[in-house]
């Protein structure tokens, strides 16, 4: 199982939330496209999910307003 070190998963200022929001989004879709191709994913959605976001094949972006919460 990964787990990644969340000092450096929330660098920029990148609040729990938006990255708990972040990584069920794309674990759905994950999910959502592994149904329709009517593939089976040996690996959780999820972990797959936080694997994207760490590498950065996908940036979350935040509203100005919570970025300092």
């Amino acid at each position: 199982m990964f787990n990644p070190d969340l000092k450096d998963v929330l660098k920029n200022h990148l609040s729990r939330y938006s990255l708990v929001t972040a990584t069920a989004k794309r674990a759905r879709a994950i999910s959502d496209e592994a149904i329709e191709n009517e593939e089976i994913i040996v690996e959780k959605p999820v972990s797959l999910a936080l694997d994207e976001i760490v590498e950065g094949k996908y940036k979350i972006i935040e509203p100005e307003e919570i970025r300092n919460i």
